[in-house]
């Protein structure tokens, strides 16, 4: 699994503009799933959103997670972070998860975070989403698992 954090001082997803998931100060997070992921890497990857040091603390490092500040989690699908872009002019998303296993482990990524955090909030799977953000910094990093 991959996920593309950043730190936000606010972020929303729309579908059709409706509003389907919102968060004040806390960590977007764009998740893509992969054919050899499992509820493991899932596993992995939460613990990882949750305690991830982005935050900065008093003397402006950051040593501080998600927890520490308690900000808003905003997890959302994004296949095409799992493309292929090594050659040519167009992606392979050969590399990407079916939308089965995609969906079941989003979903299941999504069910740990609300049982585990109490600020969690999503986009809609497989629909055509508008990500609204404030970037805080900004601050953005890559998380592999």
């Amino acid at each position: 699994m991959k996920a593309l954090i950043q730190r936000v001082r606010g972020a929303r997803v729309e579908v059709g503009g409706e509003i389907v998931g919102a968060i004040d100060q806390g960590l977007l997070a764009l998740v893509a799933v992969e054919p050899e992921d499992s509820p493991e890497h899932a596993d992995k990857l939460l613990h990882k959103l949750l305690n991830y040091r982005v935050f900065s603390d008093e003397q402006g490092k950051m040593n501080r997670s998600l927890k520490d500040v308690g900000g808003g989690l905003l997890l959302v699908s994004q296949f095409t972070l799992a493309a292929d872009t090594r050659s040519g002019m167009r992606p392979s998303f050969s590399t990407a998860a079916p939308p089965a296993l995609g969906a079941e482990l989003f979903d299941y990524l999504l069910g740990q975070a609300r049982a585990q955090y109490p600020v969690v909030a999503s986009g809609r799977f497989g629909a055509d989403m508008q990500v609204h953000l404030v970037n805080d910094g900004p601050v953005t990093f890559m998380l592999q698992i």
